[in-house]
């Protein structure tokens, strides 16, 4: 009896998995740490009510949070029953998975959150404008957004770069045409991202980069880099291989414009200055006149 054959993934899906595997390897775990250490610092005196965090089950973004309700969300693709969506109950050492939902359409009423996380969730997005307006939507006046994302501008990125420049000059199979970072879509950079949060009235707290190792694979070699972490920062910081975004949601409030017209000034009252009486007032002749009659 011939067994059917399965569906092919959706490409989100394929895409989700591949970014999943990439982050098991040294690279994804260095860079994993970097981010837990980020978020540990940036959300644990950020008080509210609700947190979220949509997508990357590997890490617990919002461990060090003190709000009293946090959820971790995991996208959804139409068409893919819940099963082969591979979520388990609790993913490795992360959280638990609260709820399955669309990144672009939360079930989340208007200004009810306090802080949405987003740990390379716009990278695996069909349409990352639809999910920075979803998460405008849902945030309350004042409330935060983090965001991570590989940085494209980066010896991780330059290297991706070489690899698809290969790839296209039939170098693919050559170890010149290997791709270091997963096939994630089209990464965002820090400074794109930037421009689509002012359109959004959000304003952008602080950008950090990190993780300014060279692109090797092996943990042995990732080790002998680490002294890159320490002067990266200084001598080349645009050069991180990820970012680290915290971005406020402001609500300008109105400002009542007063009558065009001039309001008429009251009539200026006389001022009575005080005088210092003299002689004549008082009936007394002046002391010269007295010395001529004597």
């Amino acid at each position: 009896m011939n067994r059917p054959t399965p569906e092919p993934l959706p490409p989100a899906l394929e895409l989700g998995e591949e970014l999943a595997a990439w982050f098991a390897t040294p690279p994804g775990r260095y860079l994993l740490a970097w981010e837990r250490a980020r978020f540990d610092a940036a959300v644990v005196d950020l008080f509210g009510y609700n947190a979220l965090q949509l997508g990357l089950p590997q890490l617990d973004a919002l461990a060090a949070n003190r709000m009293p309700h946090r959820w971790l969300a995991v996208p959804e693709w139409a068409g893919v029953e819940a099963s082969r969506l591979a979520v388990p109950e609790r993913a490795g050492p992360g959280p638990a998975v609260a709820l399955v939902t669309h990144a672009a359409a939360l079930p989340f009423p208007a200004q009810s959150l306090d802080l949405v996380v987003l740990p390379h969730t716009l990278e695996l997005s069909a349409d990352p404008h639809a999910v920075l307006r979803e998460v405008e939507r849902v945030l309350v006046p004042q409330g935060r957004v983090v965001i991570t994302g590989l940085n494209p501008a980066s010896w991780w990125g330059l290297r991706q770069y070489r690899a698809h420049a290969c790839a296209r000059l039939g170098l693919g199979q050559t170890a010149l045409g290997r791709l270091y970072l997963p096939e994630a879509g089209a990464f965002i950079g820090h400074w794109r991202l930037r421009d689509w949060l002012r359109l959004l009235s959000f304003e952008v707290e602080s950008v950090q980069l990190g993780a300014y190792r060279p692109p090797v694979r092996s943990d042995a070699w990732l080790q002998r880099f680490e002294w890159m972490d320490r002067v990266g920062a200084r001598w080349w910081p645009v050069l991180g291989a990820v970012y680290f975004l915290v971005a406020v949601k402001r609500v300008r409030g109105m400002h009542l414009l007063g009558p065009a017209w001039k309001p008429r000034r009251a009539a200026a009252a006389p001022v009575v200055v005080a005088q210092k009486p003299s002689l004549q007032s008082l009936g007394r002749p002046p002391a010269g006149n007295e010395r001529h009659r004597a």
